[in-house]
């Protein structure tokens, strides 16, 4: 898969650091001008939002051969942990923020509009939706007879009688990616295009829940999915948020550079020709290693199609 995934790399890398800095007339200017994604031209301050490279227009008939896929992108994987990292702000390193905690501000900021509660893309979650799956307040017994006898809690009590189970950066470790291989006959070219995202974490609806004998219910550390973005309508936002580069502060890449480039390491988890709804799980139960091992039997198909596109 390598020979062709090189082909997709298409680099906007930004030299936001060093141009700011080294024109910055204080430190408080170059923090302003990062924060706003501003730089010097002379004596004039440009915006440096840039916008993504757009895709183009596909006709179906142009499309020899494709195949859907959906991936486990696996945070804790070396490779993968650029989507993952923050790093703090200081002043010869350059704010990041993982790549879920982009999707999330954007989302409740409203600069993301679509955004799903499933893959499907059939059911659209407002701000106010969003911040439901994410958090759960549990009051406790106590804090609920002082409120039964008509008192009102103190500052105190609420601090003391309530639990917040919140799903925070750092309990999102996985994402899941869906995006479609295809053979473009017109250029005579496999290409790869992302289509949806979503973020997998701990569902605050089970934290704090215990069953009869005051053990936590089963399923409390599964993960769910939090939230599904259509990829398209991210990329914006992604273009303009860089992952920490730890080889060259001065040459940027974005988490849509890095994506449209498939530069992470994932598992198929499910395809289009897979067996039945193709989720693998479903279809080989209780084996994980035969599971990894129908996973690479897809990435194998999918090397197959650009063997055989040379057959037509």
């Amino acid at each position: 898969m390598k020979k062709y995934i090189s082909s997709l790399l298409v680099l906007a890398s930004g030299f936001v650091f060093s141009q700011s800095i080294l024109n910055a007339s204080s430190p408080e200017e170059f923090r302003q001008m990062r924060a706003e994604n501003m730089r010097k031209v002379g004596d004039t301050v440009i915006s440096n939002k840039v916008k993504p490279l757009e895709y183009g227009f596909v006709d179906d008939k142009d499309i020899l051969k494709s195949m859907m896929v959906w991936e486990i992108i696996d945070l804790n994987d070396k490779i993968n942990q650029p989507f993952y990292y923050d790093n703090p702000d200081g002043l010869l390193s350059k704010t990041t923020r993982s790549l879920y905690q982009i999707l999330l501000d954007a989302a409740l900021e409203g600069k993301i509009e679509e955004v799903y509660d499933d893959e499907n893309f059939s059911v659209k979650l407002t701000p106010e939706a969003i911040k439901s799956r994410l958090e759960k307040v549990v009051i406790d017994n106590a804090a609920i007879d002082i409120l039964n006898s008509g008192r009102q809690l103190t500052e105190q009590e609420k601090k003391e009688y309530t639990d917040i189970f919140k799903t925070t950066t750092e309990k999102v470790k996985v994402l899941k990616i869906m995006g479609m291989w295809f053979i473009d006959k017109r250029d005579g070219q496999m290409k790869y295009r992302p289509l949806g995202i979503a973020a997998m974490g701990p569902d605050p609806a089970v934290q704090g829940v215990y069953d009869a004998n005051g053990q936590p219910i089963a399923g409390k550390d599964e993960l769910i999915d939090l939230f599904w973005v259509y990829y398209p309508k991210a990329r914006e936002i992604l273009a303009n948020n860089y992952v920490f580069n730890r080889k060259n502060s001065s040459a940027d890449l974005s988490f849509d550079d890095i994506i449209n480039a498939r530069r992470f390491s994932s598992v198929i988890y499910k395809s289009s020709n897979g067996l039945g709804d193709g989720v693998i799980k479903d279809y080989i139960p209780r084996n994980a290693e035969e599971q990894l091992e129908e996973s690479d039997k897809i990435k194998e198909q999918i090397l197959q199609m650009e063997n055989d596109m040379w057959n037509y």
